[in-house]
């Protein structure tokens, strides 16, 4: 297998790394993503259609053509993490967290002792890392990320206690819920100044934590403005809506529209 730098040091790069969102439980889809320029590709498994049946080959495919492995978990299923990590995901990204004890009881799943508590276990992971079992599970409280969705506005209000927890390497915004709690009226706005403003501090406060700090990118336009913000690493639309909208073009080009 082909080496890769660890998602860590993709991170660390000079550019930011190019992230795709699969909803779809397709191994060859999320492949093709990586193959067509993707470097790295989470799993939704909270609001797409991915289950746990599924996420195994598709681990394999992303991590098998290059890529860089993500998932995110349903909201409350810590436990999920650990089967994520025993079958290759790099990072792990855990849906509205709102305090410091949430975050350490996900991190808790994430980290082997004395960091946390997860059960080794890990045959798939060493396999795709083409690591030694030791090797892996010396280097794996490090290389594999702890990632927290910052959406609420209590999230906001406790996020230097959230990003103080042992284990917690990041954040990650959702703009869109994150826009809708910040509204009286319950309203989203990814243009009102009260959301630009939440997200500039969330760079700012993980960047002075010395974590990763990421978003979700709904089109190309949203991921620029993000990473102009000074976010790490900004995710870009969804496999679903890339394929939408490119059979959408291709149909307009091919009747002269």
């Amino acid at each position: 297998m082909m080496e890769t730098p660890s998602l860590r040091a993709a991170l660390a790069g000079a550019r930011p790394l190019r992230v795709g969102w699969s909803c779809l439980p397709d191994p060859l889809a999320a492949e093709i993503m990586v193959r067509a320029g993707f470097e790295a590709v989470l799993l939704d498994l909270q609001h797409g259609v991915i289950d746990m049946g599924a996420t195994p080959a598709m681990l394999t495919a992303i991590r098998s053509a290059g890529g860089h492995a993500l998932a995110r978990i349903p909201v409350g299923e810590y436990q999920s993490a650990s089967r994520l990590l025993d079958w290759g995901a790099e990072m792990v990204v855990a849906p509205m967290i709102e305090t410091a004890e949430d975050a350490r009881a996900f991190a808790s799943f994430m980290k082997y002792p004395p960091d946390g508590q997860r059960s080794y276990g890990p045959a798939r992971a060493v396999q795709l890392s083409g690591l030694s079992a030791d090797a892996y599970r010396t280097s794996a409280n490090a290389s594999t990320l702890a990632v927290v969705m910052i959406e609420t506005r209590a999230a906001l209000s406790n996020l230097d206690a959230i990003l103080a927890v042992p284990g917690i390497d990041g954040v990650f915004v959702g703009p869109y819920d994150l826009s809708i709690a910040l509204s009286p009226e319950g309203e989203p706005g990814l243009d009102r100044p009260d959301t630009i403003a939440a997200m500039e501090r969330v760079v700012r406060q993980a960047k002075a934590a010395g974590k990763v700090c990421g978003a979700f990118g709904a089109n190309a336009a949203l991921v620029r403005r993000y990473l102009g913000l000074g976010f790490t690493f900004a995710t870009l639309s969804t496999d679903m809506d890339l394929i939408d909208s490119a059979v959408k073009a291709a149909i307009s080009e091919a009747e002269g529209g």
